[in-house]
């Protein structure tokens, strides 16, 4: 077995204990290297701002249906076993990881050391074997990054390699591709396909069931910053909800971008090491932050670039899900390490394809806890296989398809968290104004900001009673009046022009939260209930 390291003593590691034998391994390599690699091999393209852009092949987003927890005595009585965890025995495990070791076995692998968790004591070391040197780069740029030379026991791998392909009619799994965790031997295998994002989620997956049952320890599908008052601000939301865009401010010191926890101290801190950002129509002048972290050492997934070099960023025609990894500091104005104080605003993104909602709403207790469990939003086409066009979607606070616990486990959490902080809780509809989609158009971004900015500078919390307006159909508290945001956006009703047809949609929408939230109902308390939208 050949090792090709950064490290100057050539630091010797095999693979043999877990099955692969006979490669070539390539450890900790630099970017720079990796890169190389890359185009010599036509696995990628420089852009004219010397960036490499890849292409995931079949998969430009994330396969739930396909990902699978291992039934055992670790995960057989805790897991919330459904759609979203789906099942399968020890055997089948067995059976898959055996032929994706010989099948990598002999190979030029890519092996990365890493960890995930910004909190010292709640470190979770990682290793990751990569088929493709583009994946080793989205490892290096989104895990955390350890000291030069640092050594460090592994407690968990990812295996992931994308040309092995499953025989779902003797693997006993429902398609070529897939993606499978197993808690008692601490590995992930991810076979078929090329998105990026399944080695992350696979990770995140794992610290979502670990943190809460061995540590008590709240697991967030959210972004964090900032202020200079040291005040922090989360935002959950689901892909394309602009958790990364908001949270990415120049005001205020970015934490991190998508999953962090909440400990018993009262901290906050990112699992990540990077940021993994949608692109499709970036600008410079919109998302500075982000356009200006797109430099050497980022990954470009699925863009289109003209015979120059140059990015086209609205070109969908590969994929609206179109994304860039890059390091967090990359970003200019962040939070080091990673760390934030107990949160003083938490705001709840949400996508509204039926244009209903309001664009920002103030949330009582009850309708904090409503909302969180039930998770609304509007999947985006392109996020996951199959859906191509905004789909009204509930994912139990707001991640889901990442959560292997059942909900209530999380919302106790956060409501025991929400109610000892004091913290403020905004709902913050980033979706479709003026109408539904197709009808409507998107919420404008500075609209959006400048209604963030009153909330965390405290200008909503001046405004009295008389100045807010409870919603007829969801009983939110919204804002007449908000700095820098003319007054008709506040308004949703007003925006349609049309009571009739407004009203007609607000209800259906409210029959759905109340029929979504009916699994939940058993082991909901009244305070949780009275947080719920009328019905007609």
């Amino acid at each position: 077995m050949v090792v090709v390291s950064n490290d100057s003593d050539n630091l010797k590691i095999s693979l043999n204990h877990f099955g692969i034998s006979s490669s070539k391994i390539n450890y900790n390599l630099s970017v720079e290297k990796l890169y190389s690699l890359c185009v010599e091999n036509d696995l990628g393209k420089l852009t004219d701002k010397n960036v490499l852009a890849i292409n995931t092949g079949k998969f430009t987003g994330r396969s739930p249906k396909d990902r699978y927890i291992v039934s055992d005595s670790i995960t057989k009585d805790k897991v919330w076993w459904g759609e979203i965890n789906r099942p399968v025995d020890t055997q089948i495990f067995d059976n898959l990881y055996s032929k994706i070791t010989n099948y990598l076995s002999g190979k030029e692998l890519y092996v990365r050391d890493c960890y995930a968790c910004a909190s010292e004591k709640n470190r979770l070391n990682l290793r990751t074997i990569c088929e493709y040197p583009w994946s080793d780069i989205f490892a290096h740029n989104m895990f955390i990054r350890p000291e030069e030379n640092e050594k460090f026991n592994i407690e968990w791998t990812v295996i992931s390699a994308p040309k092995f392909i499953a025989t779902p009619e003797t693997d006993g799994i429902d398609n070529q591709n897939f993606s499978i965790i197993n808690f008692s031997k601490k590995v992930i295998i991810i076979g078929g396909t090329g998105y990026t994002g399944e080695i992350k989620k696979g990770i995140f997956s794992v610290l979502n069931f670990t943190l809460p049952v061995e540590k008590n320890i709240l697991p967030m599908h959210c972004s964090a910053n900032s202020g200079v008052k040291n005040d922090t601000s989360i935002f959950f939301g689901l892909s394309g909800t602009g958790k990364t865009t908001l949270s990415t401010d120049s005001s205020r010191k970015l934490i991190g971008d998508d999953e962090h926890g909440w400990d018993e101290n009262d901290n906050i801190f990112n699992f990540e090491g990077g940021c993994y950002a949608k692109v499709l129509n970036l600008s410079a002048k919109k998302e500075p932050e982000i356009y200006n972290a797109i430099k050497p050492g980022s990954l470009l997934e699925n863009v289109i670039l003209d015979d120059g070099g140059v990015v086209d960023f609205n070109n969908k025609s590969i994929t609206q899900n179109t994304r860039v990894s890059y390091p967090i500091h990359y970003i200019d104005n962040i939070k080091k390490p990673s760390l934030g104080s107990n949160p003083t605003n938490i705001f709840f993104l949400t996508a509204d394809a039926f244009g209903v909602l309001p664009p920002i709403s103030k949330l009582n207790p009850s309708q904090s806890a409503y909302h969180f469990i039930s998770g609304y939003t509007s999947k985006l086409a392109g996020t996951e296989a199959g859906v191509d066009e905004p789909v009204p979607s509930f994912s139990a606070c707001f991640g889901a398809p990442f959560m292997p616990l059942h909900p209530t486990v999380y919302a106790r959490m956060l409501i025991k968290k929400m109610k000892n902080s004091g913290v403020n809780v905004w709902l913050v509809n980033t979706g479709w104004t003026g109408g539904p989609y197709g009808v409507g158009r998107r919420m404008e971004l500075k609209y959006t900001r400048a209604m963030i900015n009153a909330a965390m500078s405290g200008e909503l919390d001046k405004v009295n009673s008389e100045n807010y307006h409870i919603h007829s159909v969801f009983n939110l508290m919204q804002p007449r009046i908000c700095p820098n945001v003319p007054t008709s956006v506040l308004s949703p009703r007003q925006t349609w022009n049309n009571d009739e047809k407004y009203y007609k949609k607000a209800y259906m929408l409210s029959g759905a939260f109340i029929k979504n939230f009916k699994k939940f109902e058993d082991q909901a308390d009244s305070q949780i209930l009275a947080g719920a939208p009328n019905m007609k």
